[in-house]
């Protein structure tokens, strides 16, 4: 992932890595180098890459479609890099055209189906008929592939009028029945097939997820639909409106940090617990020993500024487990969803203060005095409410004091720069800025400056 900073703006996103390439003055169109309005289109193109060497019609033809949705993604070409990709994909397609057209016998509507087909008994029935069944990265692949295949192919039907075969729907089927089990991952295979992986059999691994995936007691939303293996970060995600996977993408911030929190409570559980007998659950030093490191700088924030953190626990010994953990997790998911705004750690610790009594009320129970309902989250309820409502408001400002600062040639003290905002959370008047944020607070005035404070005295 590419982390912004200073001036050097970026729009608030999901996460995605984005970059420029050139092979000798002409940019290679791939999954690489999308612009950030036009994500849903890299996988196609992703497809397209791969699939160039065996069948070059294809791959025009899995571009052609990319066009078209990037079009309908953004028809007036007004995001930052849209009309500079389009121009260029539409340049390579009249080029691509010319070249693969000649050597097409049949219609693309055949062309695709027989791909699709050679596709399926190639990089599928053969993966799972052969011995190796458990190479999932290559399954994993040729699943996402599949489905992307098959997208294009319904497209091309489409246009020419042509009906889908019935082998190809029953292939279809059976894609997306496994395409829920083979998801991608980064180190550890979390999905309801991975129990046989070797990776997942290491204890520290089992004890870790384990613990996550108490979600007893919890009160799930209403319309909520239950998946397999439910665990902590899952009804974070539904309660706060953090980020969920696109179409053929199925990392989210979510997944991710689900990873990485088993992984760090894994790695300490092992050197907690091989002081003792090895135990059959999370050891309580390693779960303590990582929120210790974790939540350092939240509790360094609230003594500076003599507040009292959210971080309560439950009189009930067996409920303690859960509730640090669930502190643990909303912080990694404010953490990994928040990239524009790590740059402002004390920022980040007024969020998840508010977002942490947030959590305790509904844990508690409690009743809200302004509505007389149960406590719910000021910013959740909606799919990706936390990056819309909470990250994107201040990093406008962000990016509008930046602008301010017309690269570095203005004078400082007329602008304010990431440490000039962060600092505005240095005070106890940032309080004032209230939650929900108030869109009238001091701190999105663009005309006022914050008063300095001296970092020294937070040591």
């Amino acid at each position: 992932m590419a982390y912004r900073r200073g001036s050097n703006q970026q729009p608030p996103r999901r996460i995605l890595r984005t970059q420029t390439a050139g092979n000798l003055g002409e940019p290679i169109l791939d999954s690489e180098v999308v612009p950030s309005s036009l994500v849903e289109i890299a996988p196609i193109l992703r497809v397209a890459n791969e699939v160039e060497a065996s069948n070059p019609r294809v791959a025009y033809l899995c571009r052609f479609y990319a066009f078209e949705k990037a079009h309908k993604l953004d028809p007036t070409s007004s995001g930052r890099g849209v009309r500079q990709f389009k121009t260029a994909l539409l340049q390579r397609l009249e080029r691509e055209n010319e070249t693969t057209l000649a050597a097409k016998a049949k219609s693309d509507a055949s062309v695709m189906q027989n791909f699709y087909q050679h596709y399926y008994k190639k990089y599928i029935q053969a993966l799972h008929d052969a011995a190796d069944k458990h190479d999932r990265a290559r399954l994993t692949k040729a699943y996402q592939t599949a489905a992307v295949l098959f997208e294009v192919l319904r497209a091309v039907n489409q246009t020419e009028a042509v009906e889908m075969a019935d082998e190809i729907l029953e292939a279809h089927t059976k894609v997306e029945e496994k395409k829920q089990l083979y998801v991608p991952y980064n180190i550890l295979p979390l999905d309801p097939d991975s129990q046989n992986q070797a990776i997942m059999r290491y204890p520290e691994i089992q004890v870790s997820v384990s613990a996550l995936r108490n979600t007893r007691g919890l009160p799930w939303p209403k319309d909520h639909q239950k998946k397999v293996n439910e665990d902590m970060l899952d009804w974070l995600q539904a309660m706060f409106g953090f980020q969920v996977p696109f179409i053929y993408i199925q990392k989210d911030s979510v997944a991710n940090q689900r990873e990485h929190l088993i992984l760090l409570l894994a790695n300490v559980h092992v050197r907690e617990s091989s002081k003792t007998d090895q135990q059959p659950k999370l050891d309580d030093h390693a779960l303590t020993e990582v929120m210790k490191k974790l939540f350092k700088n939240y509790k360094k924030w609230c003594k500076f500024l003599d507040r009292k953190s959210s971080l309560w626990l439950p009189t009930i010994q067996q409920e303690v487990q859960q509730r640090k953990l669930l502190y643990m997790c909303l912080y990694l998911l404010i953490w990994g969803e928040a990239a524009n705004l790590r740059f402002m750690p004390e920022c980040l610790c007024y969020i998840y203060h508010h977002m942490a009594f947030e959590l305790y009320g509904m844990l508690a129970r409690s009743i809200s005095p302004m509505t007389g309902e149960p406590v719910r989250p000021a910013y959740g309820g909606d799919d990706e409410a936390f990056l819309n409502k909470v990250v994107t408001p201040i990093y406008e400002t962000i990016a509008k004091e930046a602008k301010r600062g017309k690269g570095g040639k203005s004078m400082h003290s007329q602008w304010r720069n990431y440490d000039d905002l962060n600092e505005y959370f240095w005070s106890a008047d940032c309080f004032r800025l209230g939650w929900p944020m108030r869109a009238d607070a001091d701190f999105f005035c663009l005309h006022r400056e914050q008063p300095r404070v001296n970092k020294n005295d937070m040591n």
